[in-house]
């Protein structure tokens, strides 16, 4: 399908209305996010370490990003439609689990099990590319995640005041809700978008070195995974530094939380409005500056001593502006390298991008510390902003010598 002039919404014969593909995306974003103002009311529920509680979100991305290299050959041979139902139904047993913990340790085995949303921001991407060519492709994925971008923004701020209110159980009870509403969703609007692949799913997954000798595809791969990197830095470690740096509440820390979904809606309005007019690499490019340039001012306000939750969340704005313009282009970049394996490409890149940000969610965990400053996570992220424009230019270099 490769026009959206034949959408109709829930007409599951037509390709999907874009609010379908926003839910889909949102929903990731949300499971991902909502409870971290609860963190340290969990470790206190379960009478666990700071330490433990913080690895339902490293544990969370690691299997994401795992499960991200199966779903994209997986939807090029049975198509998209029904691995996402099954990923939705999932999803929601394995929050049921979570609500019905009993221990810190069960709870982070269903944790991971909820992991397997990944399959809906792997395939609201692989949707998208069906419908449409890379520079048309690059402009819609900044408009669905512009408006998945108001969950980043709203969502620890409404799992702050959830806990508040009744407890750290209620964020886990919305997202069952939301994951039930998005299965009947795909149900009733996902039209099948994914062209007929007759090869196996072993020829699928045989598929990836053509992707992997690409040195394009790690260009994207590796600016989006870095750029990202440093949001991802900012999950594992923000909770700390809320709490025990500026010892601020929960209600609180999910309010300064919803800084970077501020940029990152600018962010994928910016790419939703020029990417097809500018270009992914020049968007790319000045994506990554952006994110860095934000970092490495934080990075200097707080080695000069000012030390704030506004300055320290206030500059989260650029590390969401720089994700926001970004992601959307490397993602559009990477699944037009073999336009083929669209779903594969998805899956490969969005398991680099997750799996590193699992690492350094980890790392943050690991260099915050009692006592500890915003400055070991402010350095770390920059550290991998800056990193990423480095794979950009090479990508630009490239296509400058080769002309591909």
């Amino acid at each position: 399908m490769k026009s959206i002039t034949s959408v109709r919404f829930l007409d599951r014969s037509t390709a999907p209305h874009i609010s379908t593909l926003i839910f889909l995306a949102g929903m990731s974003a949300l499971a991902m996010n909502i409870f971290l103002p609860s963190l340290p009311g969990m470790a206190e529920y379960f009478d666990a370490d700071y330490s433990v509680m913080q690895l339902s979100v490293a544990l969370y991305l690691a299997i994401n990003g795992v499960l991200q290299i199966f779903v994209g050959p997986l939807s090029d041979k049975f198509g998209r439609r029904p691995v996402l139902l099954w990923g939705t139904g999932l999803f929601c047993l394995a929050t049921l689990g979570c609500i019905l913990s009993t221990s810190e340790f069960m709870f982070l085995v269903f944790r991971m099990l909820q992991a397997v949303i990944a399959v809906a921001i792997v395939l609201s991407r692989a949707v998208v590319r069906d419908m449409f060519p890379p520079e048309k492709a690059a402009s819609m994925m900044g408009y669905v995640t512009m408006g998945m971008s108001l969950v980043p923004m709203l969502g620890p701020a409404l799992g702050g005041y959830l806990e508040s209110l009744f407890s750290w159980k209620a964020s886990f009870v919305l997202l069952l809700a939301c994951g039930v509403t998005l299965f009947c969703l795909i149900w009733l609007d996902l039209g099948e978008t994914a062209p007929k692949n007759g090869n196996s799913v072993g020829q699928q997954f045989r598929e990836y070195p053509e992707l992997l000798v690409s040195q394009r595809f790690w260009g994207y791969c590796m600016a989006s995974a870095l750029n990202a990197g440093a949001f991802f830095a900012y999950l594992g470690g923000g909770p700390f530094v809320g709490t025990e740096v500026f010892n601020l509440s929960p209600e609180k820390v999910g309010l300064y939380f919803a800084m970077p979904g501020i940029g990152y809606f600018i962010g994928n309005f910016i790419s939703g409005r020029f990417s097809a007019r500018i270009g992914v690499n020049p968007m790319i490019l000045r994506g990554t500056m952006i994110t860095s340039g934000g970092l490495l001012l934080s990075l200097l306000l707080s080695l000069c001593g000012f030390h704030h939750p506004v300055l320290f969340y206030g500059s989260m704005v650029f590390v969401g502006i720089g994700n926001g313009m970004t992601i959307p282009n490397a993602t559009s970049g990477m699944l037009s390298v073999r336009p083929h394996l669209a779903g594969t490409a998805s899956g490969l890149g969005g398991t680099m991008m997750i799996g590193g940000g699992a690492a350094l969610s980890a790392l943050a965990g690991v260099l915050l510390t009692p006592g500890s400053t915003e400055v070991p996570l402010v350095g770390l992220m920059t550290a991998t902003s800056l990193a990423s424009i480095l794979f950009i230019r090479m990508v630009v270099r490239r296509e400058r010598l080769v002309g591909i």
